[in-house]
């Protein structure tokens, strides 16, 4: 069997989560792969939230624990990056 690519590495990964709220895509590129995260059609909204995993972390024997973590807190970070107004905002 071929060795497997970065990104099908993330893939294989990220196939475990499904989520009714998100869509997730990846992308390839020189030193590891872009994690896309975007909301599903039909919210009205357009919010886009991307991180780049280095080949590194990708490679790490732990990966699928802390790609779990990874991805938890940035869907965390990407929820509070929607909100319109908050206390902490100049108005």
């Amino acid at each position: 069997m071929p060795p497997q690519s970065l990104r099908e590495k993330v893939e294989r990964e990220l196939a475990r989560y499904e989520h009714p709220l998100f869509r997730f895509r990846t992308d390839e590129i020189r030193a590891g792969v872009w994690l896309y995260i975007n909301l599903r059609e039909g919210f009205g909204i357009e919010h886009h939230y991307e991180i780049n995993l280095h080949e590194r972390e990708i490679e790490n024997t732990q990966f699928p624990w802390t790609f779990q973590k990874l991805l938890y807190d940035c869907l965390h970070d990407y929820i509070v990056e929607m909100f319109e107004r908050n206390p902490q905002l100049q108005e």
